[in-house]
């Protein structure tokens, strides 16, 4: 209702969109497809009022009569149109700039219309054509001023001098400077615009990323436990009630497990930049995944210990083991998996093996989330090796640095 009263036709709606007689564009159409009326009419009054002014000071010059005020008139007139059609509005403002002084008319306001038409063209692109038409003016303006005075009135003018006429273009040439000025720094301005506006999808798109490799993570690994223990349950449910119990208890903290991740992975989504309500898992959590990956029937033995290390890195290798272990139930016919960590004062090393052999095509996994361990890992600049090993079975290898470059560049 509020956004229907203010685009009425009371005042606030002349002074934002102009007469209601005028068809006003959307606001999502381009500049050039407006009419500038209210600047127009502010640089009218200054022409007409100004060069009433001017006049008084001017007495050997003819006096402004009705044509001379059409004159003004018509060259303010013309700015209505100068994003739409720059070219025509220079060359348009300069020629009748050029009959207003031919006519004797006094000096005053009148070069402001041309110097806004043609700083509009230099702005938009016109270059050439903007300095074409203010030369053709300057041009014109010297030939009736050292040559043609005699001919035009007013009667006995004394014409002007070439000292004059350097100062005039003197003036010319510093328009000119501020047009191109303007020029740059709206150049400028576009490609920065273009810059935060391609930063901004680059980082929605990281982040979209980010949150379909969380989501891939959490939900296969705790899918692929769900459905080898609810196969089991099916499978136990009239011969071993208590086993088939149990499988049903595994699934029960499985899917709350993974509602919990899920919800926090949507909570950053919710309230961005906001802490999450429950840190990020990390190493610590792996006596859970191998808790989790024996409910499936998978066996984990877990050799070494891993260093400290950053909350990035750590989120990145337990999701690497977790994909890991997940691809091995999902993939491998293989009940038993080791999990081998090695560190030092630079890198961490992560090695998982099963011994096979592969139940399907897509052994060691379909293909998503291989992807999505080597972009953890390309992210930290470490690297991943996945692929059969010679001797049977799968292999997925991990390097990851303990520090990013980041990190080692602030030291």
């Amino acid at each position: 209702m509020e956004e229907q009263r203010v685009r009425g036709h009371g005042p606030v709606r002349w002074w934002r969109y102009g007469p209601p007689w005028w068809d006003r564009p959307d606001d999502a159409e381009p500049r050039a497809a407006r009419l500038p009326w209210r600047s127009t009419v502010l640089f009218t009054g200054v022409v007409m009022v100004g060069s009433n002014f001017a006049a008084h000071d001017q007495p050997h010059r003819v006096p402004l009569d009705g044509y001379a005020r059409v004159l003004l008139l018509a060259a303010s007139v013309l700015l209505l149109w100068r994003h739409r059609h720059p070219v025509f509005v220079a060359f348009g403002t300069a020629g009748v700039t050029l009959v207003y002084l031919g006519a004797g008319y006094p000096y005053g306001p009148v070069f402001l219309t041309v110097a806004v038409s043609c700083c509009t063209a230099v702005a938009d692109g016109h270059r050439r054509a903007a300095w074409t038409a203010v030369g053709l003016l300057w041009a014109g303006h010297v030939l009736i001023a050292l040559w043609l005075y005699r001919l035009l009135p007013p009667p006995g003018d004394a014409g002007g001098t070439i000292g004059q006429e350097i100062v005039i273009a003197t003036w010319v040439l510093a328009i000119g400077a501020l047009s191109e000025l303007a020029r740059v720094r709206r150049e400028q301005w576009v490609r920065e615009r273009a810059d935060r506006a391609q930063a901004a999808r680059r980082r929605a798109d990281e982040e979209r990323l980010r949150i379909a490799r969380e989501l891939h993570d959490v939900l296969a690994h705790s899918i692929s436990v769900i459905n080898v223990q609810a196969g089991m349950g099916l499978a136990l449910l009239d011969r071993d009630p208590e086993q088939a119990r149990a499988a049903l208890t595994t699934i029960k903290a499985a899917s709350k497990e993974a509602l919990g991740e899920v919800r926090q992975v949507l909570d950053t989504l919710r309230a961005p930049g906001a802490a999450p309500r429950a840190p990020a898992p990390g190493l610590d959590r792996l006596p859970e995944l191998v808790e989790q990956a024996a409910g499936a029937g998978l066996t984990v033995a877990v050799e070494g210990t891993a260093p400290k290390l950053a909350p990035g890195a750590d989120l990145a290798a337990f999701r690497i083991v977790q994909e890991a272990l997940t691809n091995v139930v999902r993939h491998s016919g293989s009940r038993h998996a080791r999990v081998r960590l090695d560190g030092d004062a630079a890198t961490l090393r992560l090695r998982v093996d099963d011994d096979g052999p592969a139940t399907g095509a897509d052994a060691g996994g379909s293909g998503n989330g291989l992807a999505g361990m080597r972009e953890r890992a390309a992210a930290l600049g470490g690297t991943i090796e996945a692929g059969p090993r010679p001797d049977g079975g799968f292999r997925v290898l991990a390097v990851l640095p303990l520090r990013t470059a980041a990190e080692e560049d602030d030291r």
